[in-house]
């Protein structure tokens, strides 16, 4: 999956859930940027690039989300 569509999938989750989410592409340094979803964070990297196996599982814990939430 690439940044991209995890940015789309997450900020799909928080509005059917009605939960505050936000993206700040300024806030991160070069191709990073800082994703907010409620109260957890998370940096997400270049939104062009696949993410690797273990950068979306590590993101998913940081917002406290799991796989199966944005399948």
């Amino acid at each position: 999956m690439k940044g991209s569509e995890f940015l789309k999938r997450i900020q799909r989750l928080a509005k059917d859930k009605s939960v505050a989410c936000s993206w700040h592409p300024d806030k991160g340094k070069g191709s990073h940027g800082v994703l907010k979803y409620g109260d957890k964070r998370t940096v997400v990297r270049n939104l062009k690039d696949e993410l690797k196996t273990g950068t979306y599982h590590g993101m998913l814990k940081q917002l406290d989300l799991k796989h199966e939430d944005i399948s």
